[in-house]
């Protein structure tokens, strides 16, 4: 099959690799498309665990099943799924845990269902663990990447006062028609205001202190991403300062998702978007060959919202 694999200089190329076996407890899937995500361009940096030559890259697909391992229901064979693997997803087929697959109707677009993908359980997931709900106060970092597209389209669906941070003026409009309250453009404003109930962070990075500063009491802190590195050290200086406002620090990693909640959460995701409240953002749609003009995008960060891969 085709895949695009890691070179040891960190370069990415499409080449011919062995068809992957699903082993016990796995799929198979024929890979449709796949999301590009800042993961992957951690991953080929050798910044995020699995990092290696030789690894094939991406976290999720679209695609149908084709296989099925030992002790797996045959009927998930030939069903069309949303499916989350470790490592591996650029390519013509992957091998992924039964328990991270979840169906999509025949009908649906492809690009759009791995927009929301990942992205959109990452942010519906943490802002239910964050309790977000009718009129809480909610600041999203990096908001016009994956993550903080989804997460300002799910805590306005739940009514919250959303307050998207980016980083250029001419997304404004693009978030506020998603449903943000305000939009802070973090190149020409120093972000203000709260205090915030839940601060949402997929960016991380030396700024950390100054967002947890916005935290109200009994706020929630939630680190989900680390696009601008690890945190300082002075933000651990800073919770430890904050310690009577009682700030909760919820680091949040979909791996930690059981298969039941990770289920819940996928029927809420697509009731809401069935809806209309929740809108897949695809940015670009390239083939698997330009997988390497998806990858500087994303460090550049220039996207707004899903670069898609057409891998089959």
């Amino acid at each position: 099959m085709q895949a695009l694999v890691v070179q040891s200089s960190g370069e990415v190329e499409v080449n011919e690799v062995p068809d992957p076996e699903p082993g016990p407890g796995q799929v198979l899937v024929e890979t449709e498309v796949a999301g590009a995500g800042f993961v992957d361009v951690m991953l080929r940096r050798g910044q995020y665990a699995g990092s290696a030559a030789g690894m094939v890259p991406g976290v999720e697909v679209v695609g149908r099943v084709r296989a099925a391992g030992a002790d797996v229901p045959a009927d998930l064979v030939g069903q069309r799924v949303l499916a989350q693997p470790s490592l591996g997803g650029y390519a013509e087929l992957v091998a992924v845990d039964a328990g991270r697959v979840l169906p999509l109707p025949e009908d649906t677009d492809a690009a759009s269902a791995v927009a929301l993908g990942v992205n959109a359980l990452v942010a519906e997931v943490s802002l239910s663990r964050a309790g977000v709900r009718n009129g809480t106060r909610v600041l999203v970092r990096g908001a016009s990447g994956g993550v903080g597209l989804l997460a300002t389209q799910v805590a306005a669906a739940r009514g919250a006062e959303v307050t998207a941070v980016t980083s250029s003026a001419e997304r404004a409009d693009r978030l506020r028609a998603l449903g943000a309250t305000t939009v802070v453009d973090r190149t020409t404003a120093t972000v203000s205001g709260g205090p915030y109930d839940v601060v949402v962070d997929p960016v991380a990075g030396p700024d950390m202190p100054s967002f947890l500063e916005l935290l109200d009491a009994n706020g929630h802190y939630v680190a989900c991403g680390a696009a601008a590195g690890t945190p300082p050290d002075a933000f651990f200086h800073a919770l430890l300062a904050a310690f009577f406002r009682s700030p909760t620090l919820m680091a949040f990693s979909l791996s930690s998702v059981t298969q039941d909640e990770l289920r819940a959460s996928w029927r809420e995701i697509t009731t809401l978007w069935a809806k209309g409240a929740l809108e897949p953002v695809v940015d670009e749609r390239l083939p698997l060959a330009e997988a390497e003009k998806a990858l500087v995008a994303l460090e550049a960060g220039t996207p707004f919202g899903k670069v898609v891969l057409t891998c089959g």
